[in-house]
């Protein structure tokens, strides 16, 4: 897997909900269900509907599993 496919990935699910595991180390994890927002040549941006609240993430974030997304 490489970044390109990661992008092409979240390319053909912009506007869906998705849940995103994220690790915070030391066996703890933070679960959201996001809608994908915007992608940017090295981030993507997500969206928390309960909160209003806009997170970004890395397309390497992906590729070294600190986040997972379930589409």
């Amino acid at each position: 897997m490489t970044i390109d496919t990661v992008k092409r990935e979240l390319e053909e699910h912009i506007g869906d909900v998705v849940t995103i595991n994220c690790s915070l180390g030391r066996n703890k994890y933070e679960t959201y269900h996001v809608e994908i927002k915007e992608l940017y040549n090295h981030i993507f941006l997500v969206e928390v509907p309960e909160k209003k609240e806009i997170k970004s993430f890395a397309y390497t974030d992906v590729l070294t599993k600190i986040i997972k997304i379930k589409y």
